[in-house]
């Protein structure tokens, strides 16, 4: 699994500045005015820091964008980062600066110069999360400065009062560790993250103290979850849910659920899906990573709130064994449905886990995450996610989260109207309701399977689980879109204050 730099807090001291290797990093303000430690940097510099920032061009730049000087006279360093922030930053703005520091480390130790830096753990948080990359498949020839290299790689941040910011960044880097979680999670091939495999890594989490639960298909077949059952009968690989537990919270509230989709592939089933772009369907799991991501960041940092995360673990393969077009299955809530569509088979699995969610738990509220629909990115592209709610408090508490931690999130209808489109001549209900609006119809199908006075909330996350090029805070690729919104959702609004 991919590991978080290594993050290391001293107080400010000029002769670590001066031999320090690698890249270190100043922060300076639009007029320029240089604080403490930007002083110390222009000492050893010879004043090459002033005559950056008498630049005209310096104060036109954004907040978080850099200059460099390379291979400053009088430091050791390979690198000086300048970057521009603003006196009182916006915390969006000191985690962008923080982020183009870390897309810039390349391994190499990168010195954090904050002093008194307002929002300083929110800097320190960008340059985590963007330092990240997923290569746990690739070979490396190891030269032999490699090998005798004394420097560690990782990031140190010098504060006027480190042990104060190093308490004040705990939160936020367990957190970090939960999007890591998902991402690897999503980036991992199909024949690597097998169900079984994705259960295992789960069970980790009892190192956390997670109560985990693994449900094989014996115990799926009794409890009637035959419609999730259906989506993996053509794959070798065994159907599994998992349920995961961390009571932080007082002994007897009920906890929120989160529920997520967990196909670790998807080939469309009988409806096969096109050759091209299906190598990208190991992140149809995408809804159970952020489910895992989010449980392993309130656990990390011992959230003191009871949340219960299920996923439903699932292949979709075609098959002799298959579930075809046409078939009628029986949900674990009794109701039939008749596949029109084999690679509609997401809803199909979130419908069973969610009754079981309900059914079990009796949750103060319930989410489900999942890549479930191609029409989401055609409604929302790749910047946001689509929110559907039958409650306005949950949607709108999750909105101002998913803004407050810059992850995008727009909420959509539901209606009647689009509930109409699932009537089926056979069954109860179709699993699809046809090409328009295909997004709505998708969550209208999952609401039918919310008991009367839960609260619930769908994301459709197809768009913005793995991207196709870099974002701020990530690489190209897994994302791990959706840990830093529920974990704030949890923190202003489930967790127990005091």
């Amino acid at each position: 699994m991919t590991d978080l730099a290594t993050v290391s807090f001293e107080e400010t001291d000029l002769e670590a500045i001066a031999t320090a290797e690698g890249r270190v990093a100043v922060f300076l303000p639009p007029d320029g005015r240089l604080g403490r430690e930007a002083r110390r940097v222009n000492r050893l510099t010879r004043g090459a820091l002033a005559r950056l920032a008498e630049d005209p061009g310096f104060a036109k730049m954004a907040p978080g964008d850099c200059r460099t000087l390379a291979y400053p006279a009088g430091m050791a360093a390979e690198v000086v980062d300048v970057v521009l922030l603003p006196r009182r930053p916006k915390p969006d703005e000191a985690r962008r600066a923080g982020a183009a520091l870390g897309k810039l480390r390349g391994g190499k130790l990168l010195t954090l110069l904050v002093g008194t830096t307002a929002r300083a753990e929110d800097i320190v948080l960008g340059a985590v999360l963007r330092d990240y990359s997923f290569d746990a498949h690739k070979t490396k020839d190891k030269t032999a400065e490699d090998a005798v290299q004394t420097t560690p790689a990782g990031i140190r941040v010098m504060a006027g009062k480190p042990a104060e910011l190093e308490a004040l960044c705990a939160g936020p880097l367990a957190v970090a560790s939960g999007v890591f979680f998902t991402r690897d999670l999503i980036s991992e091939p199909a024949n690597v993250l097998t169900t079984t495999e994705f259960a295992r890594r789960l069970t980790e989490l009892a190192e956390l103290g997670v109560e985990v639960e693994v449900l094989d298909e014996d115990a799926l077949a009794k409890l009637g979850m035959r419609a999730l059952l259906a989506v993996g009968q053509g794959s070798d690989s065994p159907s599994k849910v998992v349920v995961m537990r961390w009571n932080g919270g007082p002994s007897g509230d009920a906890p929120l659920a989160l529920v997520g989709k967990g196909v670790v592939f998807d080939t469309g089933g009988i409806s096969l899906k096109p050759a091209q772009g299906m190598e990208d369907m190991t992140m149809d799991m995408g809804g159970a990573g952020v489910v895992a991501g989010t449980m392993k960041a309130l656990a990390a940092r011992k959230a003191k709130a009871n949340v219960v995360g299920l996923v439903g673990l699932v292949e979709n393969m075609p098959s002799g064994t298959a579930i075809r077009p046409g078939d009628i299955v029986a949900s674990m809530k009794g109701d039939t449905v008749e596949i029109i569509n084999t690679d509609a088979e997401g809803r199909l699995v979130l419908c069973d886990v969610m009754w079981y969610a309900q059914d079990r738990f009796e949750p103060a509220a319930m989410v489900d995450l999942a890549t479930l629909t191609g029409a989401c990115i055609i409604a929302l592209g790749h910047e946001n996610a689509a929110v559907f709610s039958n409650d306005d408090i949950l949607a709108n508490a999750f909105l101002r989260a998913a803004s407050d931690e810059g992850e995008g999130a727009w909420r959509m209808p539901l209606g009647q109207a689009y509930d109409d489109q699932l009537k089926s001549a056979k069954a109860d209900m179709k699993n699809v309701g046809g090409r328009p609006a295909g997004a709505i119809t998708a969550a209208q199908y999952l609401a039918r399977f919310v008991k009367e006075g839960t609260p619930w909330m769908h994301l459709d996350i197809a768009g913005v689980a793995q991207v196709a090029k870099d974002t701020a805070f990530a690489p190209k690729g897994a994302t791990g879109w959706g840990v830093m919104a529920l974990n704030r959702l949890v923190a202003d609004h489930y967790e127990t204050k005091g």
